[in-house]
């Protein structure tokens, strides 16, 4: 540890112990706010729809150079309680570990980088400001979460020049990969409405379930694109086929899927909507029977092309683990997806592998280690 540095260990265990359980705040962000008062930010309650947000700024409002980190401190359900070998709120440090809920996503994350920010300014005053925008709406309808943190920073005239998510993004080891984008998410429910009867005189009925069993042989035989610079290709997967029909001799008159697309830069999530809709009505006019379909849209794909913020994490990274990081746009959707119409933006944090499970925990050594990869960063960036 070094001397007279915050610690971001410490940190981690008293957010582990807030139980903000989404929509919950569990006193994490009044944690946060007490600390990061004390270390001179200016800090700002942005709270909107029952969720709480947390908008912090050393340095003066509308600095030519304002670097920013964007994180949360709410954390999904725990699931089976029994089958946790610790306290999901607890805090424990066991084997080198520690365990809790959050700790890995993204508990740990958000105390490196206010530990990080915090011992840079102390220390260092930059030329230029540092924000960290901080939500309790990440894991849920992210509605009024990071959303609610950008239309408050616009109203107020609040900017940040460059911002780093600090995300779990190494799948096995640190410094493994950084995010420079995301895929584009949405899902959509399909109804297909035929006429019920007897399964002994199907020529009596209209079945909707062959009609839907058809349109998913052809939704699943598109090839969407074959990938681009920076993503895979875009998948189609049927998350649900469902009539409702207990009966065994009845032909049902609804069925219904839900459909999920992962999509790159090769599309937006309205042509998509339309290439869907096309597949029904051709469907409806050789069946007979009637579709109905709506969507929910979780973000467009984006990326961040390499450039001089990539650069400077990467470096970094590879200055304090031995690790070059890939860049990557793999996984699913994260707060990134809002920050990137306000500023260039890539995340970078710790090894995700237990992150939303039973028993989750972090390596206590990689919490230490991810502060003083931000603080590289930091010292790069105003440099």
């Amino acid at each position: 540890m070094k001397n007279n540095a915050t610690d971001p260990v410490a940190l981690t265990r008293d957010l582990v112990r807030c139980p903000s359980v989404t929509p919950d705040e569990g006193g994490a962000l009044v944690l946060l706010q007490a600390l990061l008062s004390d270390a001179g930010f200016e800090c700002h309650r942005v709270d909107r729809g029952g969720v709480c947000n947390l908008f912090a700024r050393w340095g003066a409002k509308g600095s030519a150079r304002t670097f920013g980190f964007n994180g949360h401190t709410d954390v999904v359900p725990l699931g089976d309680r029994d089958a946790w070998t610790a306290d999901p709120f607890g805090g424990e440090i066991r084997d080198g570990f520690l365990w809790g809920r959050g700790s890995t996503d993204m508990k740990s994350g958000v105390a490196a980088f206010a530990a990080a920010a915090i011992d840079f300014v102390t220390q260092t005053p930059p030329d230029g400001a540092v924000i960290l925008t901080i939500t309790g709406d990440e894991e849920g309808d992210a509605i009024d979460g990071t959303v609610a943190l950008l239309d408050w920073m616009a109203g107020q005239g609040e900017a940040m020049s460059v911002c780093l998510v600090g995300e779990p993004t190494c799948p096995n080891h640190m410094g493994e990969a950084m995010k420079i984008g995301r895929r584009g998410s949405m899902n959509a429910f399909i109804t297909a409405r035929g006429v019920q009867g007897h399964s002994a005189y199907p020529e009596r009925a209209n079945n909707p379930v062959s009609a839907m069993a058809e349109l998913v042989t052809r939704l699943t035989g598109r090839v969407l694109d074959g990938g681009t610079d920076h993503f895979d290709p875009s998948t189609l997967a049927v998350t649900n086929f469902d009539t409702g029909n207990k009966a065994t001799n009845v032909i049902p008159a609804d069925c219904k899927i839900a459909v999920n697309i992962r999509f790159n830069d090769t599309h937006i999530s309205a042509g998509l909507i339309e290439w869907l809709a096309q597949e029904t009505e051709k469907l409806a006019s050789q069946t007979g029977i009637s579709f109905e379909m709506t969507t929910k849209v979780s973000g467009e794909s984006f990326v961040t092309p390499p450039g001089p913020l990539s650069d400077l994490i990467g470096q970094a990274v590879l200055a304090e683990t031995g690790h070059n990081p890939v860049l990557s746009t793999s996984g699913g959707t994260s707060d990134a997806r809002f920050v990137k119409s306000h500023c260039p933006v890539v995340e970078f944090g710790l090894v995700g592998k237990t992150m939303h499970a039973v028993d989750e925990r972090v390596e206590v050594a990689q919490i230490s280690q991810l502060r003083d990869i931000y603080s590289r960063i930091l010292r790069g960036y105003f440099a």
